[in-house]
């Protein structure tokens, strides 16, 4: 067999099995991976001299990443997707069963069909490292695990700690892991092969017990133990999982039917429902959408947003901002966690020490949940240094400025800047409204400016929007991209204009949303038909949270942009004016405590609306077409204009930076699958009862009149 993704390797009765697949910088599964494992398996116990075996990595960071999404994309029906099930969990038993007990030795990241292999092994052992990490991630594909994992791992973890891992598809690192069962033993990576090989030879010699017998000589809670608490804990899991997903996501309640048939079903019984529910779950659009997410994501940490024979980007070793305020306060701290010293600058020592102890309350939190040690705590938070003048600038690579939104005052930090910084250096300014060819104005290097959109909370939120100006020098897009994603950002590349991508597509959202209250309906109407559709959380709610101020101040500047398309409704400006700016005052369209926790729908609230307290009712569906379609609408015009490059990039700053609902793929893929002459269709009659807003764009149009579509309807989506 040529270009062998296994090879095997005996030493004194020991199998030393390392995978490490060819041309590839991850191991995963495939049925060709499969069918060598099987040789494998043959070979090892057809060898009398090999008492036990040893499973590890080739791959430097990575012990086996899952399987091959690729693949998925060949499954015809829900039987064909069961039957690469059925012959997973064949090879997964087939090592469970072997008479040479095998030990994984798992260094870096055990994911998906990689875990299931391990929970199959005898034992495990895993390095302490940083980049060692377990999970199952399956239901963030819409599946759920297919090769043994609903079975396996609750009878090694107990069933409450196998829900938790399995529903949030959360990593669990190498110390939770040994605290969980999860795995036997933790090394240090140095020593993982030759303690793997020792514990190998224990295994053979019947010294040292594998964990699946440990784990039922302890396994039994009061509630996993009998089928009472067992039901108890289903049903808790189903009540939850339904409030939190709203039945979107039906990989998460297939996932919980597959585990309680393995334990009220014989063995074979609960794997074949495992493979049967893995079966309909990846003939699903859900599955469809977000596996769709997974290559649009793949691919564009492949794109240098200059396209083809694009500059290298320049090396950015340190990095310079303006502003200490919340924004700048949380690019500092996530520079810090990847290890770039930070010169942090504003105008007064209390706003550079305030400046500072916010960066530190972020670190402060990952200590707290135990994501990094109290050294690496320590060794981030002293590459910050804060000054109020502009000492430690004259050899920064890149400066991101995040001060007062204020064209005049960007423009004086930006005068005052130059002077310092070497003619190479690349300034950035992180304004959320302000088109950035007009800050590039104020700069006499306009070619090294650019824009740098992060989304708040910096250190929770995943986007950030690279805006192009004309004159922003190719070099310079394709270093702020290469930076972008060293900070661990997904990247997008926008071109400049009013609102960007991201935020103008919000806009017609949020105002068709305070177009309702104008009209009398009721505010947890609204928002809990967005929260039916798929957002995380309510239009409404989202007001609050980003600060009626902000809110306020961006949506004039769009309607100043686009006219009255685009005009904020008289709702928001009323409760504006009276003084509520939501959570950051404690007061909104929602009630707060003193912590800031949200309550109920502040009632006071309505007496400044424009209908008072006259309640109007809507159905969930309109409000659901209103809002979701003025988001659609002005992200094809988008993509008419040139302001987002791809449908692809549309689709993730959509999903990425304002929730849209993941298993609708984004707004691309949602006019895909309703189809471009339905949503045509529905926008012109909006447009007759909503003069205006809802015109629907010239690319829809012609869609719609070819029968186009944004994506190809077989193959791979991006």
């Amino acid at each position: 067999m040529t270009a062998a993704a296994l090879s095997l390797d005996v030493q004194d009765g020991i199998a030393i099995i390392t995978i490490d697949l060819p041309n590839e910088s991850v191991n995963k599964f495939s049925a060709a991976v499969i069918a060598e494992f099987d040789a494998m398996m043959t070979t090892i116990e057809g060898n009398s001299a090999v008492k036990a075996a040893v499973l590890i990595s080739g791959k430097p960071d990575v012990f086996i990443a899952g399987a091959d999404i690729d693949a998925f994309l060949e499954f015809k029906s829900a039987k064909d997707a069961e039957a690469a099930s059925s012959s997973g969990q064949r090879m997964m038993s087939r090592l469970e069963r072997s008479r040479a007990p095998v030990v994984a030795a798992i260094h870096g990241a055990c994911l998906g069909a990689g875990l299931e292999t391990a929970l199959a092994c005898a034992y495990r052992i895993a390095s302490d490292h940083p980049k060692t990490v377990l999970a199952l991630p399956e239901t963030q594909l819409g599946l759920i695990p297919g090769a043994g994992g609903t079975q396996r791992l609750p009878k090694v973890v107990g069933l409450q700690v196998a829900l938790d891992m399995i529903l949030t598809a959360k990593n669990v690192r190498a110390k939770k892991a040994l605290q969980s069962g999860l795995v036997d033993e933790l090394v240090h990576p140095s020593i993982l092969r030759s303690v793997a090989i020792q514990r190998a030879k224990a295994l053979a010699a019947g010294t040292l017990r594998g964990h699946s017998e440990k784990a039922r000589g302890v396994m039994g809670t009061l509630f996993e133990g009998n089928p009472v608490g067992r039901a108890i804990v289903f049903r808790q899991a189903r009540a939850l999982t339904l409030k939190k997903s709203r039945g979107a996501y039906p990989a998460l309640l297939a996932a919980i039917d597959a585990m309680q048939a393995g334990y009220e079903g014989t063995a074979e019984q609960g794997f074949a429902t495992e493979a049967r529910l893995f079966g309909e779950m990846a003939a699903t659009a859900v599955s469809r959408e977000l596996i769709f997410l997974f290559f649009a994501t793949t691919s564009l940490k492949k794109d240098t947003g200059v396209g083809e024979g694009s500059p290298a980007p320049l090396p950015v070793t340190q990095l310079g901002i303006l502003g200490t305020g919340f924004m700048g306060a949380g690019i500092a701290a996530v520079a810090a966690m990847q290890g770039i010293p930070v010169r942090f600058k504003d105008m007064q020592h209390e706003q550079v020490g305030r400046g500072l102890a916010a960066v530190r309350a972020v670190l402060q939190e990952r200590l707290t949940k135990k994501q990094i040690t109290r050294q690496q705590f320590d060794d981030q938070l002293s590459l910050v240094s804060g000054t109020i003048e502009y000492t430690g600038f004259g050899n920064v690579p890149l400066v991101i400025e995040a001060v007062f939104e204020d064209l005049a005052v960007k423009h004086q930090v930006l005068a005052e800047i130059a002077k310092v910084l070497p003619p190479s250096a690349i300034f950035a300014s992180n304004t959320s409204t302000i088109p950035i060819a007009q800050v590039a104005d104020g700069s006499p290097r306009p070619d090294r400016v650019i824009g740098m959109h992060f989304f708040s909370p910096v250190q929770k939120m995943p986007l950030l929007e690279v805006i192009a100006t004309r004159r922003t020098a190719p070099e310079v897009i394709a270093t702020t991209v290469a930076f972008g994603r060293k900070l661990g950002k997904t990247v997008i590349v926008v071109n400049d204009a009013p609102g960007f991508y991201v935020n103008r597509i919000l806009a017609p959202y949020i105002n068709e949303a305070g177009r309702m209250l104008d009209e009398g309906v009721a505010i947890e109407a609204i928002d809990r038909a967005m929260l039916d559709f798929g957002f995380p959380v309510g239009p409404i709610t989202l007001l609050d949270e980003v600060g009626l101020d902000i809110a306020g101040k961006s949506g004039a500047i769009m309607a100043k942009a686009f006219g009255d398309r685009l005009q904020p409704s008289a709702s928001l400006g009323q409760v504006l004016a009276s003084g509520r700016l939501g959570r950051k005052s404690k007061k909104g369209f929602y009630r707060y405590d003193a912590s800031g926790k949200k309550g109920g729908v502040d009632e006071s609230v309505y007496s400044l609306l424009p209908t008072g307290t006259r309640r109007t009712e809507l159905a969930k569906e309109e409000i659901q077409r209103r809002c979701s379609l003025a988001m659609v609408n002005e992200a094809a015009r988008c993509l008419e204009e040139h302001t987002v490059r791809s449908p692809r990039d549309g689709d993730i700053g959509a999903v990425f930076g304002i929730g849209f609902p993941p298993f609708r793929g984004g707004p691309f893929r949602h006019v895909d699958a309703v189809g471009a002459a339905e949503i045509v269709r529905q926008l012109a009659a909006l447009n007759a009862e909503h003069h205006g807003r809802f015109d629907p764009c010239a690319l829809l149009v012609q869609m719609a009149r070819e029968g186009q579509r944004f994506y190809p309807a077989t193959g791979k989506p991006v």
